[in-house]
């Protein structure tokens, strides 16, 4: 008889441990109610937040780089890797500045984007209003969990943060910080939330949790993002590549090309806005391509090259098809020789990924011609692609680039942050 009730206890236990809700459920419920109290919060409230987490983070330094440190040591990544992971008294000081800046940002909820009246005297208005509760699954970047806990507070927004194991340590001081923030302002510290642990299996936990997560953002490597907009059961703001490309029209000032060039590809290699890809006209190329690879070749750079090019410098390692298709996040930049601002075009196309691409010329009717011609979310006229970034738009930072076709498009902001409802005032207006 003993055994029989302890077998049966024990099938008791399995199925109400089956049944109990996992752990990043719990912190999504806790976040729903924070969202609730965050959404009706005053701007000034939710700024006195950003600037308190700002000081945290300052405060904060010498512990957020310790364990920076610590997860330094027990990575064997690359290099460029290795460079996304790394943190430095300047870039926890960034972290900090975006903050600010994003405080000092005007309130994007309650924002009327639009406003009309209906021949009933009905008036309607489009009001901006939070998304909720946002879930952000990221990789290797601990700053990310800075940017985007303060772009959702600012926002009026809750975020639940699962970081990789690479990055574990760093994300959680940095965790530790914003919630200080939210405490300094007596807003609930659960509006800013952090898996526990690295364990995979809260990834799929934040997959499944519709109607308690109401957008989920991925940041991280090609596999992390297919696998989250093919398995989510809740709506996705992503991009899988960054495979931007700077195309070298004819009329281009060749000094300005050449600087471009350099800093779009090399001034940090491990980023999404960085330039894989170079496209140059043949009418220019014998000229200018040799210069630019010597500079280029100076701060380490490799290449893959087409058959043109090649012609050109003859000592380029030529480029497959799928080098053309590779996002190299390292020092490693493909170039294509391409007659005319179609035929780059039609490069972009065929290999782009709709993130950013930029064109260097002087010929106004050109770059026109090339910014209505490609469908990606952000286009350049004589800049670096590397300026596709969140702080660099005015926005204090950035929870993600998204090439997508609704909602947002480019780097995402607070106001990208933001959906919107309707509002109807009436006079005692019956429908007949």
């Amino acid at each position: 008889m003993k055994a029989h009730e302890d077998g049966e206890q024990s099938v008791i236990t399995q199925t109400v441990a089956a049944s109990a809700p996992g752990p990043m459920t719990v912190l999504a419920k806790r976040a729903r109610l924070a969202a609730r109290t965050l959404a009706t919060t005053p701007s000034s409230a939710r700024d006195r937040a950003l600037w308190a987490a700002a000081a945290a983070l300052r405060e904060a330094s010498a512990t957020i780089l310790e364990a920076n440190a610590r997860d330094l040591e027990a990575s064997t990544a690359n290099d460029a890797f290795r460079d996304r992971l790394t943190l430095t008294p300047e870039r926890v000081e960034a972290m900090a500045r975006g903050l600010e800046d994003m405080a000092d940002l005007p309130d994007p909820v309650g924002r009327v984007l639009e406003e009309w009246t209906r021949p009933n005297g009905l008036r309607i208005r489009r009001v901006a209003t939070p998304v909720g509760v946002i879930g952000v699954i990221y990789e290797s970047r601990p700053n990310v969990g800075a940017d985007a806990a303060g772009l959702c507070i600012k926002s009026g927004n809750a975020v639940l943060l699962r970081g990789g194991s690479e990055s574990l340590h760093s994300a959680r001081a940095i965790h530790a910080a914003m919630q200080a923030g939210l405490r300094a302002a007596d807003l609930p510290e659960d509006a800013v939330q952090i898996a526990p642990d690295a364990d995979r299996a809260h990834v799929a936990e934040m997959l499944g949790a519709a109607g308690l997560v109401d957008l989920l953002i991925p940041r991280g490597g090609r596999s992390l993002v297919e696998r989250v907009q093919k398995d989510a059961r809740v709506p996705v703001l992503a991009h899988a590549e960054g495979l931007c490309h700077t195309y070298i029209h004819s009329a281009a000032d060749p000094s300005m090309a050449r600087r471009i060039i350099l800093n779009a590809k090399m001034r940090r290699v491990g980023i999404c806005g960085a330039t894989e890809t170079l496209l140059i006209d043949a009418a220019i190329a014998p000229g200018l391509l040799p210069l630019i690879v010597a500079d280029l070749a100076e701060f380490g750079c490799g290449f893959k090259a087409d058959a043109a090019a090649r012609e050109i410098v003859p000592d380029l390692p030529a480029a497959t098809e799928k080098d053309f298709g590779t996002e190299w996040l390292d020092a490693m930049l493909n170039i294509a020789v391409v007659d005319g601002v179609d035929e780059a075009l039609d490069h972009i196309a065929r290999y782009g990924s709709s993130h950013t691409e930029a064109i260097v010329t002087s010929d106004e009717a050109v770059a026109n011609r090339f910014m209505n011609g490609t469908d990606s979310a952000v286009v350049m006229w004589n800049a670096s692609t590397q300026f596709c970034d969140g702080g660099e738009f005015g926005f204090g930072a950035e929870i993600g680039i998204a090439t997508g076709r609704f909602h947002a498009r480019g780097p995402v902001g607070v106001e990208q942050l933001t959906t919107f409802r309707y509002e109807v005032l009436g006079t005692g207006q019956v429908r007949t």
